[in-house]
């Protein structure tokens, strides 16, 4: 690896790093609803995309990007177990941390192969990254349909574990720019998606805040990460038409625009009628006594 490619690596790694740790303060000050969607904004998938971009061919990045919806899919897996894996098996903060890697693991392995055998056979990158948000969509608002207490947080995260997570973030992100450089395209994707944040942020919130802050954030973050899915399909198509930095841009805004904004007011909707239904239920429970 050239200097060129070095800075690359290591300003898109400290540029994740410093995003994630803003960010990921939202949950706390926030709520779940808010601050899950808000803290699943395209972030440092922008500095990974820059990077890769920078490094890669045109065809490497758009496989790159390709697999970033399927990598999102599998974070909302992970995010899956944080909601059901406590109270179904009755796991500790050790037990649905360990559970919830296994499976990140074991899922994004298999989607991993998959990819690969879909590009060798011509599989379009397009095509694929659709399918991928498609799915990813679909979880997403499957998880959410119906509204969980979305608590704020009450006491403050710890500043060395928002340190933890940028960190994370950025040794993520780093090694996704790395690996594209080394022409392993779909593993770069994927690791750009390894959900640092979400699990530091889910291990960080339990601790500091008890175990329903966390859970009430994860299917609002399950549906907002959806938005890193479309900035990954957008910019398929954008970066070779603008360049990077402008089509960084540009992508970041209409996935804000077309996603983030929506799923906002979608979680709100979803939460009235929850609320409306709870009183109903109440009402009709005061009458029958």
């Amino acid at each position: 690896m050239n200097m060129s490619s070095a800075s690359i690596l290591l300003l898109s790694a400290l540029f994740a790093g410093i995003v994630a740790t803003l960010v990921t303060i939202a949950i706390e000050k926030l709520g779940g609803r808010t601050g899950g969607v808000l803290a699943t904004i395209p972030t440092t998938i922008v500095p990974a995309a820059l990077g890769i971009y920078s490094i890669s061919g045109e065809t490497e990045f758009a496989q790159s990007m390709s697999i970033v919806p399927l990598g999102m899919m599998v974070n909302a897996i992970f995010l899956l177990v944080w909601i059901h894996a406590p109270q179904k098996f009755g796991l500790s903060l050790f037990g649905t941390t360990i559970l919830s890697l296994i499976v990140w693991t074991l899922v994004s392995s298999l989607g991993l192969i998959v990819s690969s055998e879909l590009h060798s056979s011509g599989f379009d990158s397009l095509t694929y990254a659709m399918g991928g948000l498609g799915l990813l969509i679909i979880l997403g608002i499957w998880a959410t349909w119906t509204a969980r207490p979305a608590p704020k947080g009450h006491r403050s995260v710890r500043p060395t574990v928002l340190v933890i997570r940028g960190s994370a973030a950025a040794l993520a992100i780093g090694i996704a720019v790395w690996f594209s450089g080394l022409s392993y395209p779909f593993i770069s994707g994927l690791i750009s998606t390894f959900p640092a944040i979400f699990l530091t942020s889910m291990i960080a919130l339990w601790l500091a805040q008890g175990q329903d802050v966390p859970q009430g954030a994860a299917g609002p973050m399950m549906l907002g990460g959806a938005s890193v899915g479309v900035f990954a399909v957008i910019a398929i198509v954008l970066f070779p038409m603008f360049g990077p930095v402008l089509g960084s841009i540009i992508t970041w805004l209409i996935s804000i625009i077309g996603w983030t904004i929506p799923a906002y007011f979608y979680l709100q909707w979803r939460q009235s009628l929850t609320s409306l239904d709870q009183r109903f239920d109440a009402g009709t429970s005061t009458i029958s006594s």
